[in-house]
Parts: structure tokens; sequence; C-alpha cells
């Protein structure tokens, strides 16, 4: 129920650059470029690619969208496979005050830099970066995605909105977020970890800087539609969060926001192992009449989840509204998000989890 302070300018006028790390893009990134090409946004927008050794024609397939939709385009080449070597490369040639970086296959809204520019501008000093509203642009493809579109939709925004509150959003994502350049090079840019964008977070909660998340700026990713690669996606992002606790833990923060924010995400893996390894085994022996975990009254928090999912959306339907944005109608998704999405996800985090104690092999993607 928190409200963010109005903006102070609505109409920003500074330089932004826009960092885009790309991989094996060549089927999304012209797309990419169109969108940025479309903002409504009064200051200059340069954009520097960096090509992380792609071998479908990725950088072919960038500078003939940029020449086509006139954008000022950089382009470079990292052959050191990892996101975070082709984040550091193009953070070395940004000589503007702020950045945005952007997956090569997110969309931004016509309003998204504009609104995102704003919101820093709007901050005190000491917030170095404010994450995007992140949403899913290929829904309709399968029920997979069908899923994820509400988790987005409601669970991760949600969770963003009340981090935000506390003015310490644990993750300014990679996928569409803002930075204040000095500060990301002061503090040595991204490491070389899986959960790149969650440890560069946390660090900068370290060294006493607030992180802000703004909803009315909206893009839109493209989510995994084969199970395969969702496991690995959020296998990844399980891990990602073990790296933060090594690099920046609750023990390592000044702030005590930032302390309770990062110490509640203790819980989570605690959460998810026991929802994997006692409250699905239980569901499974409830359908056998045995009720020693699981029983009849589980059934009651339905009402109440439902409840608390209706309140999330009226909240994302104000700001769908205020941005000429229409919600699709996907209730087979928000079916099977409420029944069974927490127990596909919290045995994919798990996983996760164990890459990250038995040191496993990292890759981006």
């Amino acid at each position: 129920m928190d409200k963010q302070p109005s903006y102070r300018n609505t109409n920003p006028d500074i330089p932004i650059t826009v960092l885009i790390a790309a991989r094996n893009e060549a089927d999304k990134i012209a797309d990419t470029l169109k969108y940025i090409s479309t903002q409504e946004y009064n200051g200059k927008i340069q954009v520097v690619i960096v090509d992380n050794n792609s071998s479908d024609g990725t950088i072919e397939a960038a500078k003939n969208a940029a020449k086509h939709y006139g954008i000022q385009c950089k382009f470079l080449f990292e052959s050191k496979p990892g996101k975070n070597n082709a984040l550091n490369t193009g953070l070395k040639t940004i000589d503007t005050e702020y950045f945005i970086t952007l997956d090569a296959d997110t969309l931004l809204h016509r309003n998204a830099i504009n609104n995102i520019v704003s919101r820093i501008l709007s901050a005190p000093p000491d917030v170095c970066a404010v994450a995007g509203h992140v949403l899913v642009r290929n829904s309709r493809n399968n029920i997979l995605s069908k899923m994820q579109e509400w988790d987005y939709f409601m669970g991760i925004a949600s969770l963003k909105r009340m981090q935000g509150l506390y003015q310490g959003t644990l993750v300014a994502q990679g996928a569409f977020s803002l930075y204040k350049t000095d500060i990301v090079k002061k503090i040595g840019g991204w490491e070389d970890v899986i959960g790149e964008d969650i440890v560069l977070t946390w660090k900068f909660f370290k060294s006493g800087y607030k992180v802000y998340f703004e909803p009315f700026a909206v893009a839109f990713t493209e989510v995994p539609t084969r199970m395969k690669h969702f496991i690995r996606q959020r296998s990844r992002w399980a891990r990602g969060m073990f790296e933060g606790f090594k690099k920046a833990g609750p023990l390592q923060q000044e702030r005590f926001l930032a302390r309770f924010l990062i110490s509640l995400d203790i819980l989570i893996p605690f959460i998810d192992m026991t929802y994997t390894f006692v409250w699905i085994p239980g569901l499974i022996i409830a359908f056998w009449g045995k009720y020693y975990i699981v029983g009849p009254y589980t059934l009651l928090v339905l009402p109440l989840n439902i409840f608390v999912t209706i309140v999330m959306y009226i909240f994302q339907k104000n700001v769908f509204d205020s941005l000429g944005l229409k919600i699709r109608r996907n209730r087979l998704g928000y079916i099977f998000y409420i029944l069974f999405y927490q127990v596909i996800h919290s045995p994919i985090a798990v996983w996760g989890y164990m890459q990250e104690i038995l040191n496993l092999r990292k890759t981006w993607k």
C-alpha cells in the first residue's frame, strides 16, 4: 500500500547509455533496438552492444538494425565467456553519468527510459540504482510461459514493491535496471559469478548505497518455454543468491534495513528444502489417505492465496492503466500458477543451491 514520492522531473533530458550484453541473440536483437528507437525520451540515448563470442551473426544483425532504426550504437567484442566479462567490457566505454543494462531479448515500453531516469533524479543521493519493472512478453507460447507471466506480474513485482519500501530492492536485475556509472566502476563492476546482478546489488548495500524499484518503468522479456531452459534459469537464480551470501551477506551490511532484508532471504533455501522434501511427499501420501503432513485443512490456504493475488492484481492494473497497457486474459495460467507453480519451482531452486554447494560448472545460458 506504500506509494513512492512523485517525480521531481517528469521529462528529463540528460544523456543515457544503454548497455546490452548479447550472446547468440541474432533473432531477437533487432526488436530490442526497435523499441529503444521508439522511446519517448527527451535526452540523447546511445547504445553499447557487447557481443560475447556469438556464433549466429548477432553483431551483424545488430548493426543492420541500428542502421535501419537510426540508433547511435557502439559495437564491442568480448571473447571470454561470461556475462560479467561482456558487461565489464562495455562499462569501460561508458561516459554518461547514468546507464541502463538491458537484455538482448527485452522490449522497453515507450516511457520506460523516461520513467526510470525520472525516478533516479527524484531519489536521494545515496540511491545508486533503480530496478525496472520486468514482465513477460511471450506468455501465449505454452502453459509454462503462462504460469511465468503470473509469477512476474504478481510474485516478483510484489516482492520488489515491498523491498523498495525499505529502500533495498534486493536485485537490480540485469534485464532492465539503471545505475550510477561512477558507483558501479568504484565497486569494481560485475564479478565472475552466476548471479552477477544479485552480487552487484548486495555490494551496493555493503558500500552504504540504496536501490529503488520503479513500477512505471516497464519492460517485457522473453521467458523460457521449455522445461530444461526454465530449470537452468531458475537454478541460476537460486545459485546467485548463495553467491550473494558469500560476497555481501547480512553480517557484512552496515545499514539495518539491508541486513534485515538479506537475512529474510536466508530463510528461502530452508523453505524450498522443506517444501521439496517434506510438503511434496506429504501431498503425495495424502492422496492415499495418510494425512501425516498434508491434510484437508491445507485447502484453506487457497482462499487466502487468491485474496492476496487479487490485491496484487489491483495494484498492477493501476500501473497498466496509467501506461495504456492491457492485461492479457490468462485464466488457465493463473490456475496452474496457484496450484502447481511452487511444486515445480522449489525443487529447481534446491538443485541450484546444491550446484553452488558442490561448486559445479557455471554457465551463462
